[in-house]
């Protein structure tokens, strides 16, 4: 495993996810399979993992609480943990970092982020006072290093990193947001102001480790039957300095051993390549229009409870497939259908990507109707 200096600190390159573990239904909000998922720690702790970040809302609130459960049968000293605060739980703060605390089963929480800073509600977080509650309790010993984990524009993103001399920032990383999105200049932000970045969605939610058969097509030019899609993602990261940790949200033990294999050497892609990887990006933008990550923010706030991302998922595929895929709507778990959604917003709202949800439920209703 490669490791790098965080202030004294020993992390590993690779950090371990803990928004998509092993549930034990077919719905992925369903409850953890904790005997799956403490494998996979146990596993990740074995190859060298030592960052593991979640959030007060992952798993609906599980994920905290198992991984405090299942980082306690390792040495303290052997993994940092990293979690954070989002404004839209309507918990004060106060509390939630007490519970958070509690469920982590640590009194000093490693690295804590404000969570999701979007256009929309940057300027609550920095009037609700949260931010420096959470710099006196670093103070006091309770929080280590204080960041915070960006969706917001280059120039909200800008003002955010002013606010004060922040311990580290994360940001949503890879090739296919470099070239059709903002994560160059989010890059270039960080970079110049010597905030060290901690690296989300380096495969974009799982798409650029399946992309096409198109864009497949495009990266086989390459002649590296060996190298994975996902391994191309993660390899481009490396090109760039400021990066210090690259989090992977990895759901089964077979995704972990290919990352740390990929992650015990200095590989990274060349100029040739990389052209190839955005070529293909740009492919596979052309297929999918809908471009979800499936993190589920969408969900909690639905009232009519639609699982939105499978419904997405199904939409994708009817773009690029054609009506038959329609089909797999029969598959799809979810308390609610497209024609019960009531477009009152709630889901963009909360959208990391932006995406107009509302729309695409009209749509699809009337596609199932005829």
């Amino acid at each position: 495993m490669l490791y790098g200096d965080f202030q004294g600190l020993r992390l590993s390159r690779l950090g371990m996810g803990n928004m998509r573990l092993p549930v034990r239904n077919t719905r992925q909000d369903g409850p953890i399979h904790r005997a799956e998922a403490q494998k996979m720690i146990d596993h990740a702790l074995a190859g060298g993992i030592n960052y593991y970040d979640t959030a007060y809302v992952y798993h609906n609130g599980e994920s905290e609480e198992f991984l405090g459960d299942a980082l306690a049968r390792h040495p303290r000293e052997s993994y940092y943990l990293a979690t954070k605060y989002i404004l839209f739980s309507g918990v004060d703060y106060k509390a939630i970092f007490a519970e958070q605390r509690r469920r982590l089963k640590t009194d000093c929480i490693d690295f804590y982020l404000i969570h999701a800073i979007m256009d929309s509600n940057y300027k609550q977080y920095l009037d609700s006072g949260c931010i420096d509650y959470f710099l006196e309790q670093k103070e006091k010993g309770a929080i280590r290093f204080l960041g915070f984990s960006n969706h917001a524009s280059p120039d909200v993103l800008a003002r955010f990193a002013d606010h004060h001399a922040w311990d580290f920032a994360q940001i949503q990383l890879n090739a296919y947001d470099w070239i059709l999105g903002s994560a160059k200049q989010e890059h270039a932000i960080l970079y110049e102001r010597g905030i060290p970045i901690m690296v989300m969605e380096p495969v974009r939610g799982g798409k650029l480790a399946t992309l096409s058969p198109k864009a497949l097509a495009i990266i086989e030019k390459a002649a590296r039957p060996d190298w994975s899609p996902a391994s191309w993602a993660f390899r481009w990261i490396r090109r760039f300095p400021g990066i210090q940790v690259i989090i992977s949200g990895m759901s089964t033990i077979a995704q972990i051993e290919e990352n740390v294999a990929l992650f015990s050497s200095e590989a990274s892609l060349g100029d040739e390549e990389q052209e190839l990887l955005f070529a293909a990006c740009r492919a596979f933008h052309e297929e999918v229009r809908v471009a979800c990550t499936e993190c589920r923010y969408c969900c909690g706030e639905c009232p009519a409870r639609i699982n939105i991302p499978e419904i997405l998922k199904v939409y994708n595929h009817y773009q690029t497939d054609g009506a038959w895929a329609l089909n797999e709507m029969k598959g799809v778990t979810s308390e609610s259908k497209t024609s019960d959604c009531t477009a009152c917003s709630a889901c963009t709202a909360r959208c990391p990507q932006g995406i107009d949800i509302a729309p695409i439920m009209a749509e699809l209703t009337d596609l199932l109707s005829n």
